[in-house]
């Protein structure tokens, strides 16, 4: 079995999101339950039914995180010395060749990606293109609304 690539970063974001689900959010759920069981009728009670819906989604979401933290292998980035070539972790600054427009990506493991916080997925298509690649160095990929070219301007690891 392969084991997942995650950042140390992506690492703690995920334990802190099993650590509140875990110690926050299931206790006030159990709660939310208990107290709707005592309002009576459990078959028009919407509270104990949205109560368990929510509990139902919080429980796999628990499995779901100890199973990919369980499996993932964390690798910390600050100890990689790529140079200036693209790698696993490494902030890239790119420049769009077409309309200039600079943009900044982290290429991460699949885990972990999130595009909204420039989070790419070493799997994603630009990441493929990138890795391997240093400052300064043009490349294209394909892109659902077509073919992108980019210059890499910076790549740095933190």
């Amino acid at each position: 079995m392969s084991r997942a690539p995650i950042t140390k970063a992506g690492s703690e974001r995920l334990r802190g999101e099993l650590e509140r689900l875990k110690s926050i959010d299931r206790p006030r759920i159990i709660a939310a339950i208990a107290e709707a069981r005592a309002h009576g009728d459990l078959k028009e009670n919407a509270e104990y039914h949205a109560a368990r819906e929510q509990q139902s989604f919080t429980e796999g979401r628990i499995g779901q995180l100890e199973a990919l933290l369980s499996t993932a292998e964390v690798i910390d980035v600050t100890q990689l010395n790529p140079g200036n070539r693209v790698v696993f972790g490494a902030i890239v600054d790119l420049e769009d060749e077409d309309s200039g427009t600079a943009v900044t990506y982290q290429i991460v493991g699949d885990l972990e990606a999130d595009i909204k916080q420039r989070l790419i997925a070493v799997s994603s298509p630009i990441a493929r293109a990138l890795i391997g690649k240093s400052v300064g160095d043009s490349f294209e990929f394909s892109a659902p609304n077509g073919v992108k070219h980019y210059e890499i301007t910076g790549v740095r690891y933190s």
